[in-house]
């Protein structure tokens, strides 16, 4: 019940009595397959030959084996988003260990090697970089959503026990689909504008910006010409599309990005469901 009671007081504290109005918002977006979903995606990024990161709850990952063969049969690749879609500041240090190893022994289980790792709701403790570290994640794609290392155009390490972490960070932009979509209501090409510039930046410093882009939002028919558009103008960049273990990779043996693009773009989206009925279990 621990669990559960963080991902609810997580819920009151920051949504308070918009609770239902996310779910009738979840709801309607459930009504797309993920199926059709993930099909939508993968056809627009491989049109562009790009890489897509998807950190996953594993529990869900469990329940759905066919769709994360979808995704295991891809060029893409599947990071850990924990257990269970919970709050860890809500829990305690015990609980956030057997979480996180629930997750890795919950994808070895359907042969899915995971290299990297996002908090669910991008919430850390000071305790939860010691975990990615003893269980030898190669990046984190959480920590850098931290106003400290929005900014930064760079991958980065932080310090844990006086040392520097042995896995990479990416900082993370701001602008993910949620913000744009659900709180702003941004239109398609409000979100593509405010997207291109987070690239045109990026391409001036050579460096690296990453975006979370929920598949549940960004994978819709609605939606997906967002997707389609930002990869179509990163391609005018001259920038890279990778999935972040390649760009991790090809950046320590390198210090450059693949083919001397000018920027690396990572674009990374969580998935917390793929029912409604995954939501819903959330509350029970």
């Amino acid at each position: 019940m621990v669990i559960k009671t963080g991902w609810l007081k997580y819920l009151w504290n920051k949504r308070g009595g918009k609770i239902l109005y996310q779910s009738i918002r979840m709801a309607k977006f459930h009504k797309t397959p993920f199926k059709i979903i993930l099909e939508n995606i993968f056809e627009v990024m491989d049109e562009y030959r790009a890489g897509f990161t998807f950190p996953i709850v594993a529990s869900v990952a469990l329940k759905n084996t066919k769709l994360m063969s979808m995704i295991s049969k891809s060029r893409h690749e599947v990071a850990s988003h924990g257990f269970k879609h919970v709050n860890y500041k809500y829990i305690s240090k015990r609980e956030q260990e057997l979480d996180i190893l629930k997750s890795i022994w919950a994808f070895k289980s359907i042969k899915i090697t995971v290299r990297g790792f996002r908090a669910p709701y991008n919430a850390y403790t000071d305790y939860t970089p010691k975990l990615l570290e003893k269980y030898n994640f190669l990046w984190d794609i959480g920590i850098g959503y931290a106003s400290k290392y929005r900014g930064l155009k760079k991958f980065f390490r932080i310090r844990i026990n006086g040392k520097e972490s042995k896995f990479l960070c990416i900082p993370l932009s701001q602008w993910s689909d949620d913000a744009m979509i659900d709180r702003y209501c941004l239109k398609n090409f409000q979100m593509v504008k405010i997207l291109k510039k987070a690239m045109e930046k990026t391409a001036e410093k050579h460096g690296v910006v990453m975006f979370d882009l929920h598949p549940i939002r960004i994978g819709q028919p609605e939606y997906i010409d967002v997707l389609r558009e930002i990869l179509a103008y990163g391609e005018h960049l001259d920038g890279w599309f990778p999935t972040v273990t390649e760009a991790v990779n090809y950046w320590l043996n390198h210090k450059k990005w693949k083919g001397d693009a000018s920027f690396c773009c990572l674009l990374t989206g969580d998935i917390d469901n793929f029912t409604f009925a995954d939501y819903l279990l959330r509350l029970f």
